[in-house]
């Protein structure tokens, strides 16, 4: 059999020549992967970073507001200070009564808590064991005279009037700890702190967390201080209102300026939450006769100021009223103008809202540090690849120079470099 020397010459040439240009091409592909990712990656890190500087402007926005709002609160507080003073003087004077009212009951967890306030002042919002407490329930809201003091308390009952109420799930723990087998720890948590100024905490004690409760989801009344809800009025099935509904109960509590302002990490205020849970649509009529008149469009309960009570659709409390012994103190009623509410409203709303931005602001760096990070390790992983990858470049280079009297491996390769190139800037 005669061979051809030329031919076999030929053979082994191309052979060579297209190994490496395989490697070659390889080696370019894998570089071009490499470098979309990186370029992926810069395009996140520029937008994280777009985002960090649109929330920090919304911030600065907020931070020029805010300040504005507290120059005038400032203002209006210089100029009306003789009558916050004599209104807070009169509440406090009904506040220490529901206070005295609930120190009678000395070994329960609200009597223990109140002892707290009284001997540590200011501070004890700062102990561990009561920073998390908003207050007993008794103390967070008023009503405009006795007769609702008592109808509301007895409606509620003893138990849930000297209950707790605290902002987080966290503040509950607090409370109350226990040991490996499950028991309560009676050296911590509230019975540590009874047991150390005397009070033995007898029995069960009811905590309602804020953050755990369902709020009212709809509107509120236009241009009221107090954020009372928009509820709809009941109607009878001849489309008439009742004759006798006054409200709801809900709406007949009044919030104080300090818990007005308190709002929950979603932007809900304690009506919507701690009043809403505690009396729903709860309806208030003048008489037992009106109430009773109203019986097929009450859903959540009603009460009468002459005693007349229904705890629930179809569930009735009949018989003589019953006194709590803790009961909701009376608003000496509010002198402060609409205008100061409404700025005390606006200045927390933005608080809020600067507390969010500041949030959103620490998530965005925390994703923009990982994916600088990864872009990192992108970008060493892309300068060792070439380095690695260089011998087959050279060895790409040497094939095109053996094939230089070939016009077809010369035509591929200007192909190749017009549009299989690669351009890096780091």
């Amino acid at each position: 059999m005669h061979v051809d020397p030329n031919n076999s010459f030929g053979t082994a040439r191309d052979e060579i020549q297209n190994g490496g240009l395989s490697r070659a091409e390889s080696a370019i592909n894998n570089s071009q992967k490499l470098q979309d990712e990186i370029q992926a990656l810069g395009f996140k890190i520029k937008q994280h970073e777009d985002n960090i500087k649109y929330l920090k402007t919304q911030k600065h926005s907020l931070d020029g507001s805010i300040l504005d709002l507290q120059v005038i609160l400032g203002k209006y507080c210089s100029s009306s200070i003789p009558t916050i003073e004599n209104e807070a003087h009169s509440n406090s004077r009904s506040e220490n009564e529901t206070v005295e009212q609930i120190l009678k009951h000395e070994k329960s967890a609200a009597a223990i808590l109140c002892q707290l306030k009284i001997r540590h002042g200011s501070q004890a919002s700062h102990l561990m064991l009561a920073k998390d407490v908003l207050g007993i329930v008794a103390t967070l809201g008023k009503v405009d005279d006795e007769n609702l003091s008592r109808l509301f308390s007895e409606y509620l009952g003893l138990e849930t009037m000297m209950a707790i109420v605290c902002k987080t799930y966290e503040g509950v723990k607090t409370l109350e700890t226990y040991d490996i087998d499950g028991g309560i720890n009676n050296h911590s948590g509230i019975q540590g702190l009874g047991s150390s100024i005397g009070r033995h905490l007898d029995g069960r004690f009811r905590i309602i967390c804020i953050e755990h409760l369902r709020p009212y989801a709809g509107d509120f009344v236009a241009d009221d201080p107090q954020r009372r809800l928009d509820l709809l009025k009941p109607r009878l099935p001849n489309g008439e209102h009742p004759p006798g509904f006054l409200g709801f109960a809900v709406n007949m509590i009044n919030v104080d300026c300090a818990n007005l302002l308190y709002l929950t990490s979603t932007g809900c205020g304690l009506r919507e939450t701690l009043f809403y849970n505690l009396f729903s649509r709860l309806q208030v009529y003048g008489t037992r006769a009106e109430m009773l008149g109203a019986l097929p469009c009450i859903t959540d309960g009603a009460l009468s100021l002459d005693g007349g009570m229904i705890k629930t659709a179809g569930v009735f409390s009949l018989g003589n009223r019953e006194d709590v012994e803790v009961s909701f103190p009376k608003s000496s009623g509010s002198s402060l103008a609409v205008e100061y509410f409404e700025t005390e409203k606006k200045l927390a709303e933005m608080n809020w809202k600067r507390e969010k931005i500041e949030e959103d602001i620490q998530r965005e760096q925390s994703l923009l540090n990982h994916v600088n990070y990864t872009f990192r390790i992108k970008k060493q992983a892309f300068i060792k690849y070439l380095a690695d990858s260089s011998p087959y470049g050279n060895q790409a280079t040497n094939s095109r120079r053996a094939g230089e009297s070939d016009p077809k491996i010369i035509s591929g390769w200007r192909n190749r470099g017009n549009g299989g190139g690669y351009r890096s800037s780091f």
